[in-house]
């Protein structure tokens, strides 16, 4: 029986629309107005929030196409590395949302990134295993 991280898996459909929905959520995330999003007294939320979106992106996207080879996931790092870095630039862009370009949200979502798909890789494994 196949399962998401094979790579003839048959949830490969799925896991392209949950990948487009949650690259939706992230560009929604940060792109809302910053007087739209609620205020919550933790540490470093928005660095958490950061690398909780880019973890998921790389780690979703994986599953659109399971495979560990390594052009693959070095692709996925890149393409999620750029994609949170352009998201800062055009923050810094469009001032009248509220919202700033930060060097260490940038950080945050490769770190995201590149821990989203040393999961990948794990679960691969395990899963392949069994």
């Amino acid at each position: 029986m196949p399962n998401i991280f094979s790579p003839d898996s048959s949830y490969k459909r799925q896991a392209r629309f949950i990948a487009i929905l949650w690259t939706l959520l992230i560009l929604l995330g940060c792109f809302m107005p910053s007087r739209s999003v609620p205020k919550v007294d933790v540490p470093l939320i928005d660095k958490w929030v950061h690398f909780a979106f880019f973890g998921g992106f790389s780690f979703f996207w994986l599953c659109t196409n399971p495979s560990v080879k390594t052009a693959r996931l070095v692709t996925i790092s890149i393409i999620a590395i750029a994609f949170g870095s352009l998201i800062e630039i055009l923050q810094g862009a469009f001032p009248s949302l509220g919202r700033a370009s930060e060097f260490m949200d940038a950080v945050a979502d490769s770190i995201g990134a590149l821990i989203g798909i040393v999961l990948f890789v794990a679960c691969s494994r395990i899963f392949r295993e069994k």
